[in-house]
């Protein structure tokens, strides 16, 4: 790994006030992300463009953050990884993943979720990692299983979607989980 944000193919960074095209177009196929809390009323361009310029006006961290998943050959948008709803007590915190369609299937999201463990586990002290998944996304189900998570839970008829209420499948990973399958950042 070239650095604590940098992976073999992928690198996380801020959003910069010009991506606001790129988060437009992962807005426009939320339902194809089959991820998505919430679908929204079409937003003006002139919104994608604000919305994103108050995020790359954020300070960096804090208790919840977007980071953009960037190609390294390229340096094309490939999607955003989330992390929120931070308990700095227990030692836990949520992420999510959102990969466009042109991205999909190239093991980005795995190295954008592995890249924000190491650095929530290693550099942030805290202790376990939730992610919540709906039942019927093979895709993410089968993602977090590859990376370690344990299912803990499934939340019956729990959110509603595309017309129906589907259920949640809770998983988490602890840190020492995490590092008994990955290595550890190294000081050198």
């Amino acid at each position: 790994m070239a650095g604590m944000w940098t992976g073999e193919r992928i690198r996380l960074r801020g959003v910069e006030p010009g991506d606001w095209e790129d988060f437009r177009d992962l807005a426009r196929n939320t339902l194809d992300a089959r991820n998505a809390d919430l679908i929204e009323p079409p937003r003006s361009d002139e919104g994608f463009r604000a919305w994103t310029a108050d995020r790359a006006g954020r300070p960096p961290g804090g208790d919840a953050f977007r980071l953009v998943v960037e190609v390294l050959d390229g340096h094309a948008f490939a999607g955003a990884v989330t992390v929120g709803e931070i308990d700095s007590r227990a030692g836990r915190f949520r992420t999510g993943i959102e990969i466009s369609r042109e991205h999909r299937r190239r093991g980005y999201a795995a190295e954008a979720t592995r890249l924000v463990l190491t650095y929530m586990f290693a550099e942030q002290r805290h202790h376990k990692c939730e992610v919540e998944v709906y039942a019927f996304n093979d895709a993410s189900l089968a993602l977090y299983r590859r990376l370690g998570f344990v299912e803990e839970g499934r939340l019956r008829q729990h959110e509603y979607f595309a017309g129906a209420h589907h259920d949640v499948v809770l998983f988490g990973i602890t840190a020492d989980e995490h590092w008994a399958t990955h290595p550890r950042p190294s000081l050198r």
